[in-house]
């Protein structure tokens, strides 16, 4: 029998809706600029839909809960708020088939990635990766996950908006995106195998921006539902 030398840290884990129970979270996975004028917004050119896009990670444990209060990370003057339809799957495998991805989500929530984007530009400019301006502490709070099961439409269609104190700064829709919920599983699945306890983060619509120290940040998915953090 295997003894630990020290006893394992829980895993995280994400509320869901009416249960009890709860969903643990194995890995994040995240794909950049799925929204055509977020990609503008940040010099770059829109992708092809036929391509591939931007994956990377965030650590388990940056996951945080509706409520909490966000950590302003160090080595940062410029944290920036990212508004995301968040997935989590109950199973997987390797090259999934698009019209057989949605079989492997359990639900959905609204979450944020947030972004040391100074850290990331340097990073950028230097053509080195830029881990560390996405895997921080407390750089992935995420809502009440809603089962798809529970859904009238799957994946959730509608507004995915964010505000700042109480000021619109996104406001985009889930069908722009470039590559939507069932590609974006089946080309992950591609470059690895996704199993139960993975979520994916599936990009960000237009307004990005900086948070300061005793922001309050309010996130909302139609159908899905909200989630609201603060900044100390």
């Amino acid at each position: 029998m295997t003894s630990y030398i020290f006893q394992p840290a829980p895993a995280p884990f994400l509320p869901i809706a009416g249960k009890r129970d709860v969903f643990p979270v194995r890995r994040i996975f995240c794909v950049g600029q799925n929204y055509a004028q977020h990609a503008v917004e940040m010099g770059a050119k829109p992708g092809a839909a036929s391509g591939i896009p931007v994956f990377f990670m965030k650590p388990a444990d940056s996951l945080t809960h509706d409520g909490d209060t966000i950590l302003y990370p160090p080595e940062t003057n410029s944290l920036h708020h990212e508004v995301e339809l968040v997935v989590a799957l109950h199973s997987g495998g390797m090259n999934i088939a698009e019209d057989d991805a949605l079989d492997h989500v359990f639900g959905y929530t609204v979450g944020l990635d947030l972004t040391r984007r100074d850290l990331q530009k340097q990073a950028k400019d230097g053509g080195k990766p830029w881990d560390l301006s996405k895997g921080f502490d407390c750089a992935a709070p995420c809502g009440l996950l809603i089962p798809a099961s529970t859904l009238q439409q799957n994946p959730p269609a509608g507004a995915i908006q964010l505000s700042v104190n109480g000021e619109l700064r996104q406001d985009g829709q889930l069908g722009d995106m470039i590559w939507p919920v069932p590609r974006l599983i089946a080309l992950l699945s591609r470059f690895i195998t996704l199993g139960a306890g993975d979520i994916l983060m599936t990009g960000t619509p237009e307004g990005v921006g900086p948070l300061e120290r005793g922001d309050k940040v309010d996130a909302h998915i139609n159908g899905i539902g909200d989630l609201s953090v603060t900044v100390k």
